[in-house]
């Protein structure tokens, strides 16, 4: 049975985000697939003791900063790129003090970046690994990448063939071996 969060993430998301908006329910949308698929992936490494009710919470989380990004398609207007929501999630989880919270919004995107890759690629990242560590970390992480949000249908579920090639156009078959395996771990 799992246990009742230590911290209300929907109180949380709510303090940014209009309960009543669309982009609310398109966030909370996408939040409760990943954690559901989070759960999934948790329950199948016991042995490796997840911490179920960090997952809850982190989980529900992880997408905070989207907000602050422009990426009208999900109705977000601020003045960020779309790849920095991680980070300003980060910053905003740890102006509240959940930093272990705030490093899941951080190292989530694809399967995590090495700040050599973020340089080399030129992105618009700050200069630091963005790579999940631990195994709370990597299952949302893992999670995540099975449901997009989106404007028109609310959230897509993705299937494995197309994550591997997004995660190939993105950086070679590096970011998909990575994938696979979490896949042969989580999936």
């Amino acid at each position: 049975m799992l246990q009742k969060a230590l911290i209300d993430p929907v109180d949380i998301i709510s303090n940014y985000y209009d309960p009543g908006s669309k982009l609310f329910h398109i966030l909370m949308q996408h939040n409760e697939h990943v954690l559901q698929k989070a759960l999934d992936a948790a329950s199948k490494v016991p042995h490796l003791e997840p911490d179920l009710i960090f997952i809850k919470e982190a989980a529900l989380l992880h997408d905070i900063g989207i907000f602050k990004t422009d990426a009208p398609n999900l109705g977000c207007f601020g003045k960020h790129p779309y790849i920095l929501h991680g980070d300003l999630g980060r910053m905003i989880l740890e102006d509240i003090g959940l930093l272990p919270h705030a490093l899941v919004c951080d190292r989530h995107m694809g399967v995590g970046m090495s700040k050599e890759e973020i340089a080399k690629n030129g992105l618009p990242l700050p200069a630091r690994d963005m790579i999940p560590l631990s195994i709370e970390e990597q299952i949302i992480s893992y999670a995540d990448k099975f449901f997009t949000k989106n404007w028109e249908h609310i959230v897509i579920k993705n299937s494995v063939d197309k994550i591997i090639n997004q995660l190939e156009s993105y950086g070679g078959t590096g970011y998909s071996d990575k994938f696979k395996l979490w896949l042969e771990i989580f999936g």
